[in-house]
């Protein structure tokens, strides 16, 4: 259900249960976390890219296997999924959604997850747990973090399908690729730039990022002042300096 590859720093990820819609079963979520956390404690990942074999991203959560399942079985599936959002979130490497077809409910949540959301002008989205009679429970605090109260509480209550374009006017995908072909050069293309930048000031870039969003902004100003010279006495500010010259011919001012 779950297929993984890794080559040249790129850990891609691949739902392939597409005659389930790549609908997230207990094993399949098993399987997401014990993923990333391979992701995180390798020292050779510089990427990971989360995509679906098929037509469609995800379904979700397999509603149809939630009914058989013992409670304990059923209460490990919520704590794993909740699990994958938090490591996720806890990466030190960016992590890349690719979506094709559409991504609903625990579908939608899973790229929304993610640093960044490329998809296909055609794909659709939505938060259609609401359509069921029941909460997006994992996806509303994700989109409480990423939009407006406005915005944000239209997607978690409504719950209907949303075209790739007006999230993208939202800020909640980063690219749009024409079709789905295109769809894989646009993302190889956001890959090769992610692997061209240096990895520890990714790192740094995402922990400071992460930090911010809940710090009051005098306080990350004072943190990212901490940052900046630790860089300086480190010496990553001359290095950095020298590499540019080197590069450019040019000395930085």
């Amino acid at each position: 259900m779950i297929e993984v590859e890794r080559s040249g720093g790129v850990f891609r990820l691949t739902l392939n249960r597409p005659k389930a819609r790549n609908a997230l079963n207990a094993d399949g979520m098993a399987r997401l976390v014990a993923a990333l956390r391979t992701v995180e404690a390798a020292g050779d990942v510089r990427v990971l890219v989360i995509r679906a074999a098929g037509a469609a991203f995800s379904a979700g959560r397999d509603l149809k296997e939630a009914p058989t399942l013992p409670l304990a079985a059923s209460l490990q599936q919520h704590d794993d999924w909740a699990t994958v959002f938090q490591l996720l979130q806890r990466l030190s490497v960016p992590s890349v959604a690719v979506v094709q077809g559409f991504a609903v409910a625990g579908g939608f949540t899973l790229a929304m997850g993610c640093d960044f959301v490329l998809a296909s002008r055609a794909a659709k989205f939505g938060a259609m747990e609401m359509a069921n009679g029941f909460p997006a429970a994992v996806c509303t605090p994700l989109l409480a973090h990423l939009l407006g109260p406005r915005l944000g509480l239209e997607l978690a209550l409504f719950g209907e399908p949303v075209g790739a374009e007006r999230l993208y006017e939202m800020g909640l995908i980063n690219a749009l690729a024409d079709d789905d072909s295109g769809l894989e050069a646009l993302a190889e293309a956001f890959v090769q730039r992610l692997l061209k930048l240096n990895p520890a000031a990714v790192k740094q870039t995402k922990e400071t990022f992460r930090a911010a969003r809940s710090m009051p902004l005098d306080q990350a100003m004072t943190m990212g002042k901490h940052l900046n010279q630790l860089l300086d006495a480190s010496g990553s500010f001359a290095a950095g300096s020298a590499e540019f010259a080197a590069r450019t011919g040019k000395t930085p001012h």
